[in-house]
């Protein structure tokens, strides 16, 4: 246990480390950016595989400008293909009250005695040291059990993030992967977004609400002097992990 104490506070720190290394290379000024790049190029980027459809055949008519299962007439704008740019609007604004209560009381009471046993039952009581047969065993219990919990929660944020499609599913569906960061003085900020996105959910504005995204994964947060002092030292969320007790 203690090896397996020793073995899961190292890779606590290591994984600590590469935290405080980055801040520690930050320096005295303000947290540095990362450089714009291909998203698909991310060492945790992977490509997105889920259940598609058959596949159907385009059928063409002949001497005709109109394509069945075109969406209009003239060529559309919004992103359609690998690279193009989609405006994702994330608007979160959740409230959550939940609160639980239980009681539960049990009371049991057991009772056994033997009043006939092939005539030996005035023997019982000397063997026993003065116990009556008629009362062998005796038994009871009493247990009570009251929980309270109570849950409140406040969400809001409201961004809109520019993005780029990464993959045009087989189905028609895309794979958008989002990123912005801000720095104000010495904070960084960072909005992170990716989902799938169907066409029929892209405004005419090129944009598209994050409700409308599966699988949305949204991230807002950051790193600087405000986002350090927010937190616990890296020895104390150790400790906080460890500790039993």
């Amino acid at each position: 246990m203690r090896r397996g104490a020793l073995l899961l506070g190292v890779a606590l720190l290591l994984g600590g480390c590469d935290a405080l290394l980055e801040r520690l290379g930050d320096g005295a000024g303000p947290p540095k950016m990362t450089p714009t790049a291909d998203p698909t190029k991310d060492p945790n980027w992977r490509p997105v595989s889920l259940p598609m459809p058959p596949p159907q055949s385009v059928q063409t008519t002949g001497n005709s400008l109109w394509r069945p299962g075109s969406r209009a007439f003239f060529p559309d704008q919004r992103a359609a293909r690998v690279g193009d740019l989609i405006t994702v609007v994330v608007n979160i604004t959740d409230t959550a009250d939940v609160k639980d209560s239980t009681t539960a009381t049990r009371t049991a009471a057991e009772g056994m005695g033997v009043s006939n046993f092939f005539g030996l039952e005035s023997k019982i009581p000397k063997i026993l040291g003065g116990s009556t047969a008629g009362s062998l065993v005796s038994t009871n219990s009493n247990n009570n059990n009251t929980g309270t919990g109570e849950v409140n929660r406040s969400e809001a944020i409201t961004v809109r993030v520019a993005g780029v499609i990464t993959q045009v599913l087989p189905n028609g569906n895309f794979a958008v992967v989002a990123r912005q960061e801000v720095r104000v003085n010495s904070e960084l900020r960072v909005m992170q977004v990716s989902g799938i996105v169907r066409p029929q959910d892209i405004a005419s504005d090129n944009t598209v609400l994050h409700d409308r995204m599966a699988e949305a994964r949204i991230s807002y947060g950051g790193r600087g002097q405000l986002t350090d002092v927010n937190q616990p030292r890296y020895g104390q969320q150790m400790m906080d992990i460890l500790l039993p007790f």
